[in-house]
């Protein structure tokens, strides 16, 4: 929201700008009311533009959810809630229904006018005689007047024309476009001056229209300062004495060539590409290889090396070579059974000589006998709870333990409490089916933190369940959940 609404202000700010200092002098009003007008919904649209430009950069790949604790997981919750934003939009909102209720009032008190009055057809509009001393003024496809100057004929005919040229153009359209914006978006003051430049375009399109029909420009310019001082109309009409100024009187007489004309609107065309290519231009990298990238794998790239050109031999429980495996192949419970390529001596080798043994291989031929003892993890008796330094696989979350964040964070209901941060440590046993049972609360931080622990990892889906050597086993389980409330 914010994006949207500083895009579209800057892309308004920057065309009236543009429509003050070029275009309201000329002679072109019919144009000036089009770029107005497709100055506000070209604003409104700029900010769902985007124009995507790519740009190369060399960064190392970063290793992403690094674990680096044994059997346990933290998963961290924010309160979402923020209440200065929930008042702000409450201002908002109560602000825009008040103004609103006034425009829809305004709109019912002009058109029950049109009906408690006495109304005249008149050149594809309709004359409205009312009681009280006013000015012309035009609303939709009546025009205002006042009933005993029109029956003592005390109108001039260049006022008749000047109304009925809101009337055949719709200016008041235009008026009630503009005032929906401000209903919506009062807080922005661009639109304010927005709608004085559509309605000075609007007077200028009448009195253009006056002139041309009259030939009479000294009467009309003298009427129109005579007709200055009159009282004020509704905000939604067209009035005939809206900012009777230089401007106007100046516009009456003024000429312009074709050719200049022509040369600023060409010049708009460029500027409407610019302001896209300014406000919608959003710069994407792209990560090109680099030598840092292959860092996070070194270590496996190192063992693939140095048992490149090795075979490993994988006994059965009877002692007797079964199969024949690469080192990829292997299982993880087969590699740890794989002999220490480090010599057994007292000091350890130096970097040099590591290096070394590294660079010369290991041998073609290895043997692997995860049966034999000391490649054995100890299963305790049946039914006994195993710790995770104890087993050989560990139990996990079947989608990885980032749903399984994701999971606590949805289902916990952070308690209303102020300033409320802190961990709260929970155990549980990961049973052979994989179900979670005597969930226990070791430490909360108070107001029912713990207990709300407890009964999100009640729901929790089966995990896959810790194994001692390929046979799945009962396992104790930690978890800190780390709480921080934003209120």
């Amino acid at each position: 929201m914010i994006d949207f609404l500083i895009k579209s202000t800057l892309s308004l700010v920057v065309l009236l700008a543009v429509y003050h200092l070029a275009l309201e002098k000329e002679k072109m009003h019919h144009f000036n009311r089009l770029y107005l007008l497709f100055s506000i919904l070209f604003s409104f649209s700029i900010p769902f533009i985007t124009i995507e430009v790519i740009q190369e950069v060399s960064s190392p790949e970063a290793s992403q959810n690094i674990i680096t604790m044994e059997g346990s997981s933290t998963a961290v919750l924010e309160d979402s809630t923020n209440y200065w934003l929930i008042a702000v939009w409450s201002l908002y909102t109560l602000l825009t229904l008040v103004l609103l209720l006034r425009f829809i009032l305004n709109i019912i008190k002009l058109t029950a006018r049109t009906k408690s009055n006495p109304t005249i057809d008149y050149k594809n509009s309709k004359l409205v005689l009312v009681q009280e001393e006013t000015l012309p003024y035009t609303f939709l496809n009546s025009i205002f007047i006042n009933e005993t100057d029109y029956h003592h004929r005390k109108i001039e005919a260049e006022l008749y024309t000047h109304e009925l040229i809101h009337v055949s153009q719709r200016h008041t359209l235009d008026i009630l476009f503009i005032e929906t914006l401000k209903v919506i978006f009062w807080f922005n003051p661009i639109f304010i001056f927005y709608k004085k430049a559509i309605q000075l375009n609007h007077e200028f399109l009448a009195d253009e229209k006056v002139v041309k029909s009259h030939n009479n420009v000294p009467f009309y310019q003298n009427l129109l300062l005579s007709k200055a001082n009159a009282n004020p109309t509704y905000y939604l009409a067209s009035n005939l004495n809206y900012s009777v100024t230089k401007k106007r009187l100046i516009m009456m007489t003024k000429t312009t060539s074709p050719s200049r004309t022509v040369l600023k609107k060409l010049v708009l065309i460029p500027l409407f590409t610019g302001l896209t290519f300014l406000v919608c231009t959003k710069i994407v990298a792209q990560e090109t290889k680099t030598t840092k990238k292959q860092e996070p794998s070194k270590t496996s790239n190192i063992f693939d090396d140095y048992y490149n050109n090795t075979t490993f031999k994988i006994k059965d429980e009877k002692g007797k070579v079964t199969t024949q495996k690469k080192y990829k192949e292997l299982t993880p419970i087969e590699k740890k059974a794989i002999p220490s390529f480090i010599p057994k001596k007292e000091p350890l080798p130096t970097p040099e000589e590591l290096l070394a043994i590294l660079k010369k291989g290991a041998s073609e031929s290895i043997e692997i006998d995860i049966y034999d003892p000391k490649n054995q993890k100890v299963k305790k008796s049946e039914g006994e709870t195993h710790n995770v330094s104890e087993l050989t696989e560990n139990p996990s979350y079947p989608e990885g333990m980032e749903k399984f964040y994701s999971f606590v964070a949805q289902n916990y209901k952070i308690p209303t409490q102020a300033n409320l941060k802190g961990k709260i440590y929970v155990t549980f046993i990961v049973e052979v089916d994989g179900s979670l049972s005597d969930i226990k609360l070791l430490r909360d931080i108070g107001y029912g933190t713990g207990e709300e622990a407890v009964r999100v990892l009640k729901l929790s889906p089966k995990w896959n369940p810790g194994k001692v050597n390929g046979e799945a086993v009962r396992t104790m389980y930690s978890l800190p959940i780390t709480i921080q409330s934003k209120i």
